[in-house]
């Protein structure tokens, strides 16, 4: 998928403005950039950033569009991306939501490196980057953000106490047992976790299997 397809195809379900459109367009080079000096993209992916990493990440936005009133709250919220890596799925989400704000935190300084790079050639400043573990934090999120930095039983209990709203994660594969474990632990509610398939929206066998998960406070 190329920058311009990329473009074509997501102006079907989101309003963009021209900046927005531009950012979106500057992430191809700015990674590939970045990319050959820091790896925090397999070099056999990068030809599929927009299809396999910037799609992906905004799954999480056409998610909130099926939950009455979740995309207004997010629009405005305080947000955390843990475990962003390069940026994902921060950087895509700060783009698209420009009145949210957006902390994109890893524990590897060298990939934060690559993430701080992309959001000040951007000018994006709805996101701040840094470099820490989870529990280091002080501040309290409305919502946190992530893509497969763990499996859910280990994931949650880093971000437990530290959200308001929820918690929207990407993660492939069969989640049933970790979506039962992470409740019974931690004693969620029954309704609380729900699940969305990505190949709803995005049809490219690739998602097969891959989901939001959402988890309500």
């Amino acid at each position: 998928m190329t920058a311009q397809e990329f473009i074509s195809f997501i102006k079907a379900d989101f309003d963009l403005t021209q900046e927005q459109e531009q950012r979106f367009l500057a992430l191809d080079a700015l990674y590939r950039e970045w990319n050959a000096q820091i790896n925090v993209i397999s070099r056999k992916d990068i030809d599929n950033l927009y299809s396999h990493h910037v799609l992906h990440s905004l799954a999480i936005a056409r998610y909130l569009q099926t939950v009455p009133g979740l995309w207004e709250a997010f629009s405005h919220a305080d947000i955390l991306d843990l475990g962003t890596g390069g940026g994902f799925p921060g950087i895509p989400l700060a783009i698209l939501f420009p009145q949210a704000r957006f902390t994109l935190c890893d524990s590897v300084g060298k990939k934060t490196i690559v993430a701080q790079a992309v959001a000040s050639a951007l000018e994006l400043t709805n996101v701040r980057v840094v470099n820490a573990r989870a529990e280091s934090l002080p501040q309290t999120f409305d919502f946190v953000v992530s893509r497969a930095v763990a499996s859910l039983t280990d994931f949650y209990p880093w971000v437990k106490g530290k959200f308001t709203g929820g918690i929207l994660y990407l993660k492939g594969g069969d989640v049933n047992e970790e979506i039962a474990e992470t409740m019974s632990r931690h004693r969620l509610q029954k309704g609380s976790v729900h699940t969305w398939p990505v190949s709803a929206w995005l049809h490219d066998p690739w998602f097969d299997g891959k989901l939001v998960i959402h988890i309500e406070k």
